[in-house]
Formats: structure tokens, C-alpha cells, sequence
């Protein structure tokens, strides 16, 4: 699990520089943001497909993955809106994350 949870962090970092990294530079033409995106992307791919298939293959099942990935996710972008984009940390997000904390309980409890 824990292989799993490091692999989808490092992916999902390579993900958000991938899809938001291109909001400091709005001035850079579009088709090349697109390809610079593309080419972060590729490093993010490296790093899900072999997280989900161990998870996979050690028990976790599909929702569960995508369940854990997704609180992943807004962990990672979370950090990176407030020291990369530079954005206020509110505490409705904060709240939000709990909620989604707890769907992951609930995804997991037997």
C-alpha cells in the first residue's frame, strides 16, 4: 500500500504541474503550453499505471484506488495553489478535504 500511495503522490505532482503549471505563464502561446503539458504528462503516466497496478495486485480495488488518488490529488494541488500559484488556503477547503478524508474511511472500512 505504501509503494502504491508514493507512486500516486509523485504522479499526481507531475499531474498538477502538467495541467496548472501553465497559470504563471498565461502569455506563452497555447499550442505550447499544451505540449510542454504533454510532455509533464508522460512522467505522470510512468508513475500511475505502475502505482495502480501494484495497488491492484495487493487488494485494492478499482474504487478504492480512485477514491485514494483523488484525495491525493487535492492534497498535492492543495500545496501547490498556495505556494506555486500563490492563492489563499480557505477553510471551506479545509473542510472539503475532511469530507473527502472520510469517504476514503468509508471506502476502506470492512
Amino acid at each position: 500500500m505504501l509503494r502504491t500511495i508514493l507512486l500516486l503522490t509523485a504522479s499526481n505532482i507531475f499531474m498538477t504541474f502538467a495541467w496548472y503549471g501553465n497559470l504563471k505563464n498565461t502569455e506563452m502561446p497555447l499550442w505550447k503550453a499544451i505540449l510542454i503539458s504533454w510532455g509533464i504528462a508522460f512522467f505522470e503516466y510512468c508513475l500511475m499505471v505502475p502505482a495502480n497496478r501494484f495497488g491492484f495486485n495487493n487488494g485494492i480495488n478499482g474504487f478504492q484506488l480512485k477514491i485514494t488518488q483523488e484525495v491525493i490529488t487535492l492534497t498535492v494541488f492543495a500545496f501547490f495553489a498556495v505556494f506555486y500559484l500563490k492563492e489563499p488556503f480557505k477553510m471551506q477547503y479545509l473542510i472539503s478535504f475532511a469530507l473527502l478524508i472520510g469517504a476514503v474511511y468509508f471506502m476502506f472500512k470492512k
